[in-house]
């Protein structure tokens, strides 16, 4: 391969056929500008109208680190020669395996760095993505490799979040900007409500830590669903683009992205509007059972007593606690042929450390008595619940679990 001056030997585990070795950009949407963000730039051998991806090229164990590096720094360089010929750049997500940064650039300048100088691209306008599935290195040098990139103003992602190399303890001190939620995930989630709690979780701890959830491998419109109801704010995938050549216009997949946005929010407003029905309607309910009963003779069981014949087939469980999360009734547990058991050995439990516990005892008051939880998977059942909280009466609140057959069924 010739730079205008030299020529590179490329290695022969390329299998070059007459092909040229050339970057390509596959198109990453937001959701918050409907708009085309930025770039991967993958690498691609190129004869004619043929294509050919390089990646089993990058993941074969017996070429060289510094084969694959120099196939690597040839393909960045077109990528930032691209880029810094534009006057409105889009962001470009660079991969870089940590095993790399270990080898060649622990000291003197990163060569990223040194492209990024050499085209004038503003460096806020690159995207670091590590990427390697497993990684025996040093994280302190790996930390403080990334640490000179985000002091240039780069950001961070960590990709195949969910997979070996992306573990707890190195996404807390990456501190990255972005998660990117490995394709496999996502495909589970739709299946599996298990995948889709941890899926799930992902999109909490990428808020925690602040940082933006990138959803990749979105093929179809139930997988861009999935992925919104995930919390991705990018998405990435055949279903807009496969990597190509050149730029598109960054509006190009707005339409689709708009309709989907709204049915989502269509489609969840209809369902906590519904949700917050049925938790006035058992607050109601109660309401009827607590102004007929002798409050003072009457005990939180025999309100609970009188509530359960009143209760559909979703009602799983029944209880009551003080404000203080001390439970003061049985729990009522709905069996499979419908009749209810007690189990008296939760009385005197602590439910306060409930994620939902303390914001709906600060919600609720007289004006607002009754409070939906969002879905969870129930502890004993595992199936997906949601809990309705309701103001009995001064310092006394109803728990009720309620199965979320919607949630259930779709998965995500």
């Amino acid at each position: 391969m010739s730079d205008g001056h030299t020529t590179i030997a490329l290695p022969k585990a390329l299998g070059l056929q007459d092909e040229k070795l050339a970057a390509y950009y596959q198109p990453i949407i937001a959701m918050d500008t409907r708009r085309i963000m930025g770039y991967e730039v993958l690498a691609r051998a190129v004869k004619g109208d043929s294509v050919r991806s390089l990646g089993p090229f990058f993941s074969d164990e017996t070429v060289s680190d510094e084969e694959h590096i120099l196939v690597d720094r040839l393909l960045r360089e077109q990528a930032f020669a691209k880029l810094g010929q534009m006057d409105e750049p889009p962001m470009l997500f660079i991969n870089l395996k940590p095993s790399w940064i270990y080898r060649y650039e622990q000291s003197g300048e990163l060569f990223t760095l040194s492209l990024l100088k050499k085209y004038g691209i503003d460096p806020r306008k690159v995207v670091i993505e590590i990427t390697e599935q497993s990684f025996q290195g040093s994280m302190e040098v790996l930390r403080t490799v990334v640490d000179l990139y985000r002091e240039q103003g780069c950001q961070i992602a960590i990709d195949d979040v969910g997979s070996g190399f992306s573990s707890f303890d190195r996404i807390a001190q990456i501190q990255p900007n972005l998660l990117k939620i490995d394709i496999h995930m996502i495909k589970k989630s739709a299946t599996h409500d298990g995948y889709f709690g941890v899926l799930r979780s992902f999109s909490d701890m990428a808020e925690l830590i602040g940082a933006s959830l990138l959803v990749e491998g979105v093929e179809t419109r139930e997988d861009l669903a999935r992925a919104i109801r995930a919390g991705a704010r990018y998405v990435q995938g055949f279903m807009f683009a496969r990597a190509e050549a050149d730029f598109r216009d960054p509006d190009c997949f707005a339409p689709i992205i708009v309709e989907e946005l709204e049915r989502h929010l269509l489609h969840h407003v209809i369902s906590e509007r519904d949700w917050q029905v049925k938790a006035e309607q058992l607050a109601k309910q109660l309401a009827h059972i607590v102004d007929t009963s002798d409050g003072i003779t009457e005990s939180n069981d025999d309100w609970a007593l009188r509530l359960l014949p009143e209760l559909d087939t979703s009602y799983i469980r029944v209880y009551l606690c003080n404000q203080d999360g001390i439970q003061l009734s049985a729990n009522y547990f709905r069996e499979s042929d419908g009749s209810w058991r007690s189990e008296d050995q939760f009385r005197g439990a602590n439910w306060c450390w409930r994620p939902y516990f303390v914001p709906n005892i600060v919600q609720m008051n007289e004006d607002r008595r009754s409070i939906v939880s969002r879905a969870y998977t129930d502890l004993d059942t595992h199936a997906w619940i949601r809990t309705i909280s309701v103001l009995v009466g001064p310092g006394l609140i109803l728990f009720a679990d309620v199965i979320d057959i919607e949630h259930g069924t779709q998965a995500i």
